[in-house]
């Protein structure tokens, strides 16, 4: 009999699945879901039934259809799960241009999280950030002078946004920031919030250096926003997943370094 840690991971790994595809395809029919996925009608409902209430889905009669991207791409858990392998590869080497005794400024992006579970082993280090999550990870480590940008705490970013974030950022000036967003081209980075182009904006203006994290999914896209031009970063981290030609388009904008597995 499978443990109940097993059933977990499984009942996980298929919502993920039935999410992302759900997101690409913008909706699905009951029907659809059950092909995919290999299971019930009955189980069908059920992850749907979830997902909804943790509001990554809306479900309607005989479907389900994504939540409006301004909800939907911001949800903090479906982002941890969203690329996670490509992420974790981007913090890998992300974490190579981090020295001891640096400052570092990590927004609320999945991608910076991955990364700061990897700066305990950077340590002495200062370390801010918005992010929830990252707090937890980074609180109480040893040689780690953590510093928390509060604000107006977002249940759906897991963050602190609003004017009091934006003032303490400005007050900050650090070594070197690590961001992430939700759509870029070959000359623009963009984003669906205007309270998340805020916040971005002040932490590229508040850090010497400034690294873009991005898996490869999410390019080329558009968002509503636009939050900087690729030329006003430092360097951006890719997956190698990305097209090398794109890579290629990238590389008269900005310093390109393609995340390759360094275990």
């Amino acid at each position: 009999m499978p443990s109940e840690k097993t059933v977990t991971h499984s009942r996980e790994s298929r919502q993920q699945k039935l999410t992302d595809h759900v997101f690409h395809q913008g909706s699905a029919t009951i029907g659809e879901l059950v092909d995919l996925l290999n299971v019930s009608m009955m189980t069908v409902h059920r992850d749907i039934d979830e997902l909804a209430r943790r509001g990554l889905l809306r479900k309607y009669r005989g479907g389900v259809s994504a939540m409006p991207s301004t909800v939907f791409e911001s949800n903090a858990e479906y982002r941890l799960n969203s690329n996670a392998d490509a992420k974790r590869l981007i913090a890998m080497n992300a974490v190579e241009h981090v020295e001891p005794g640096m400052s570092v400024l990590l927004d609320d992006s999945t991608s910076a999280l991955a990364l700061a579970r990897l700066l305990v082993d950077v340590t002495p280090l200062t370390v801010a950030t918005n992010y929830l999550a990252a707090l937890d990870v980074l609180k109480g480590v040893d040689e780690l002078r953590l510093i928390c940008i509060g604000g107006d705490y977002s249940h759906t970013h897991d963050s602190f946004l609003g004017m009091q974030s934006i003032e303490a950022i400005e007050r900050l000036s650090v070594d070197i920031a690590f961001v992430s967003t939700s759509a870029m081209t070959t000359q623009m980075t963009f984003h669906q919030e205007p309270e998340i182009v805020m916040i971005k904006r002040t932490m590229l203006a508040s850090a010497r250096q400034k690294v873009l994290l991005m898996d490869s999914s999410k390019m080329p896209r558009t968002a509503l926003h636009r939050l900087a031009p690729l030329d006003g970063y430092d360097l951006l981290i890719v997956d190698q997943d990305i097209d090398p030609h794109y890579a290629d388009e990238l590389r008269s904008h900005v310093t390109v370094e393609i995340a390759e597995d360094i275990d």
